[in-house]
């Protein structure tokens, strides 16, 4: 119907002046819209909605609700997996991820990956990324202890920064050298944005408080600069670090799910982004979101081992087709 008046408005447009084509084409957009049924504004004006736009992949499509006048512009969500998710404003000055995500960027976590995989250190690159993530997890030990939410949240917050700092080093040198990149700028940044989604995911059960907040920025923020300096200084060591990293996160999500198990932690519901971002179950708990973020933790494991090896062959990440699928 809209496609209708605008091939209408845009032919009687054509005989307008630029201005008056515009004004033509917008009136007809607004008066082709239909009043929406029992939707009701503060202040009495009327209040349209546009069709309903199409998903992909037979998920569930979402309303848009104009209100005429100066408010809001609201639209009411339902996620890939059923699951409603609160309305949200373009105005709110705080928001937070609740948004459903796009069903390309969901996807199902592989659990049959194998957990226990460990490179034993043989270089002295090796041994230096193994005792330096190692000295990193003793103070993490000492300040949050059994707190596991908090832990995570302080995990995800570092294990964020290696994708986003080697993709983004990776992307300037494909600009510098006028080359293609073998897909691991894409790799490395879905890495960085799947962490981010930990992250955010955790923010919804952790409720950290504000040292422990302040914390985090003085940890990022040391971070993210000593990481980038090692990934210029020598990409293999920073990728096998990355690599000891995860193998780190996936024994302290072990341990997150025996606390659990044993019911020193409330197994709460899952959180409705988790549901949405891994396509969970509408009934699931705060168990199967650890399970999935600890799938994950293996293949960023695995796929930073994978990095590192290739430079220690001498040869550019470019030569091996990086592994783009699968977070």
């Amino acid at each position: 119907m809209i496609s209708t008046v605008l091939r209408r408005s845009c032919l009687d447009a054509s005989k307008r002046t630029l201005p008056a084509s515009l004004t033509s084409i917008n009136a007809a957009l607004f008066h082709s819209l239909t009043p929406a049924a029992g939707i009701g504004s503060s202040d009495d004006k009327p209040c349209f909605v546009l069709p309903p736009i199409p998903y992909p992949f037979g998920v569930k499509s979402r309303e848009f609700h104009f209100q005429s006048g100066p408010s809001e512009f609201r639209a009411s969500m339902v996620s890939p997996a059923g699951i409603a998710l609160p309305e949200s404003s373009l105005g709110d000055s705080e928001k937070t991820e609740t948004n459903p995500k796009q069903p390309w960027e969901t996807y199902k976590a592989d659990l049959t990956i194998d957990l226990k995989k460990h490179h034993v250190p043989k270089t002295f690159l090796d041994r230096l990324a193994y005792w330096t993530v190692k000295s990193l997890r003793l103070p993490t030990d000492l300040f949050f202890q059994r707190r596991y939410g908090c832990r995570a949240m302080m995990l995800e917050t570092v294990a964020a920064v290696p994708g986003m700092v080697g993709g983004m080093l990776l992307h300037c040198k494909s600009l510098r050298r006028f080359e293609q990149s073998g897909g691991w700028i894409k790799a490395l940044l879905e890495e960085a944005e799947n962490e981010r989604m930990h992250l955010m995911t955790f923010m919804e059960v952790a409720k950290p408080k504000w040292y422990e907040r302040a914390l985090v920025i003085t940890v990022q923020g040391v971070f993210f600069n000593a990481y980038f300096l090692g990934y210029v200084i020598s990409p293999k060591f920073a990728h096998r670090m990355v690599r000891y990293l995860e193998e780190e996160a996936i024994h302290s999500y072990t341990e997150f799910l025996k606390e659990l198990d044993k019911g020193n932690i409330e197994n709460v519901p899952a959180p409705a982004i988790a549901i949405d971002y891994w396509r969970l179950p509408a009934d699931a708990t705060l168990r199967d979101v650890v399970t999935v973020i600890r799938a994950d933790e293996a293949h960023h494991r695995d796929v930073n081992h994978f990095a590192s090896d290739i430079h220690y062959q001498g040869r550019e990440l470019k030569e091996a087709p990086a592994p783009i699928g699968y977070h």
